[in-house]
């Protein structure tokens, strides 16, 4: 019998609320209900999806342990549809540090977290530094969890792949006024490591902050295989075959022909 390597993957964008878990959780959990309408297995959602992003004078307050009520939340729904659900939160960590941290929850619990490394603008006055970057083993494949402005360091993303991922996750809330950066890294990212890049962007806006959505779902090969506009809360969904990830890295064999010894030395 032919074992398929076929799934259903949804990118959710969402506008947020700021400083409102209860209507946040509210709204997306309705996005997720309706991704499971839709076949998915492994859901995405946007940055700091349970807080809004701007939320800066109550970070200390909203922020929570992991695992914690917000990936109790996350275990809830993924184990009543024994689905994948990933985002990202505001994480209380060790010695008072505060960290902007995603998550990926599945059916059995919690399964892995990924603490931001490369801090946007004033993040570093909010956030500390992630410095573990590892792959999460889900039951179809391993996947590499990032975070945002991270969609534009392909270094970080070229190491989850040497470390087993197949698909890229990109938990995001990705500014309006720099939307091309987002649109050409994300098909950038699939094409270097012949991956699929799921991207999970806000919509809407928090304070002076406008947020681009353009959430998607792109193939190895760069084809945008579904996408949403830039207004407006969208379950975002696509087939994807893991079989193509092996494909399109003999198509196109960067990963075998890296010269690994020239980077271990200048790096």
């Amino acid at each position: 019998m032919t074992v398929s390597n076929k799934l259903t993957v949804a990118s959710i964008q969402m506008d947020c609320i700021l400083n409102d878990k209860e209507a946040n959780l509210n709204r997306a959990g309705a996005l997720i209900e309706d991704a499971v309408k839709k076949g998915a297995q492994l859901v995405v959602l946007p940055e700091l999806f349970n807080t809004g992003y701007r939320v800066e004078e109550y970070d200390t307050v909203l922020a929570e342990p992991i695992p914690g009520a917000a990936t109790q939340w996350m275990h809830q729904l993924a184990a009543k549809h024994h689905i994948y659900i990933a985002g990202a939160i505001i994480e209380s960590g060790e010695n008072g540090i505060l960290y902007d941290t995603a998550v990926v929850v599945g059916p059995e619990g919690f399964k892995g977290k990924h603490r931001k490394m490369h801090l946007w603008g004033g993040e570093d006055k909010r956030f500390g530094k992630g410095e573990q970057l590892d792959v999460i083993q889900l039951s179809f494949c391993k996947i590499g969890l990032l975070i945002c402005y991270e969609i534009g360091f392909p270094e970080m993303a070229r190491i989850q792949v040497h470390k087993g991922a197949d698909i890229l996750i990109y938990t995001s809330a990705f500014g309006r006024a720099r939307y091309y950066a987002w649109d050409t890294a994300s098909r950038s990212r699939a094409l270097e490591n012949g991956a699929f890049v799921i991207a999970s962007n806000r919509c809407g806006q928090d304070k002076d902050s406008a947020f681009g959505g353009l959430s998607r779902i792109v193939g190895p090969d760069t084809t945008i295989l579904a996408s949403y506009g830039a207004e407006g809360d969208a379950v975002v969904c696509a087939q994807i075959d893991l079989d193509e990830v092996a494909r399109m890295r003999q198509v196109l064999p960067y990963l075998r022909d890296m010269n690994e010894k020239l980077y271990n030395n200048n790096f």
